[in-house]
């Protein structure tokens, strides 16, 4: 089988249909899970599995911290996962790729404040017809604030992040991701919608997290679940 590299992002780990594929019940239980397919690829398999170096290895960290999760999955990724730094000055990304982004951004933003003008109108028109009413305000403030106003922010800020996420790189780990697979010409594992359009954009192999940790079962199943020969497992092991 021809050697296979991947580049991780954090998404990779904590998909939740990712790691309940794995018969998994919580994040933590579903990270070790990963993890440990993660391994079996490394060690029979000969798959090399990477994280950006300290971005997203970061963003794992505190992701596991901030869940409680024990040692054991930090040890996880350290010991089977490639931590490097993409190099951000000699990986060649063409200049059509950013006059792209440009303009998708634009699109993005125009919406974003379409959607805000709507939210100030509504609001604007909800409160003209509460004071039509003949209420003073301190009986209105409270519904002012609680039903009208109140419910027009969620809802608003719900399109907003709809308009301004969807199918955008709004993060440095995200960006590097993307280098490092472009640096080793590997494939991106991401459930990410931004990080999949642009993977697309810059020619680079895409696989969504929860289709990962399936792919190396059927890798698996094709060996017949069995090991490599002492000579190829000591190579791999040090890749």
């Amino acid at each position: 089988m021809l050697r296979q590299r991947f580049v991780l992002d954090t998404t990779a780990l904590t998909d939740s249909m990712a790691w309940e594929s794995e018969g998994a019940t919580s994040i933590c239980e579903g990270m070790n899970a990963i993890l440990d397919r993660v391994a079996q690829a490394r060690l029979y398999l000969g798959i090399s599995c990477y994280i950006p170096y300290p971005s997203v290895y970061n963003e794992i960290k505190d992701f596991s911290r901030h869940n409680n999760c024990d040692s054991e999955v930090l040890s996880k990724v350290d010991t089977w996962l490639v931590k490097k730094t993409p190099d951000r000055y000699k990986v060649k990304v063409p200049s059509k790729i950013f006059y792209e982004y440009v303009d998708y951004m634009r699109s993005r933003i125009n919406k974003g404040m379409n959607i805000s003008e709507e939210a100030i109108w509504e609001s604007v028109s909800r409160c003209i017809a509460l004071s039509e009413s003949g209420a003073s305000l301190r009986e209105m403030k409270d519904e002012i604030e609680r039903e009208t106003v109140g419910s027009i922010i969620r809802k608003f800020r719900e399109k907003y992040r709809s308009a301004l996420r969807y199918g955008i790189l709004d993060s440095a780990p995200d960006i590097d991701v993307l280098l490092l697979a472009k640096d080793l010409d590997a494939a991106v594992v991401s459930q990410d919608l931004g990080i999949q359009r642009w993977s697309e954009q810059l020619g680079l192999r895409f696989m969504e997290s929860r289709s990962f940790p399936v792919m190396i079962r059927e890798y698996m199943g094709a060996r017949g679940h069995g090991g490599m020969p002492t000579e190829e497992f000591e190579e791999n092991r040090m890749i």
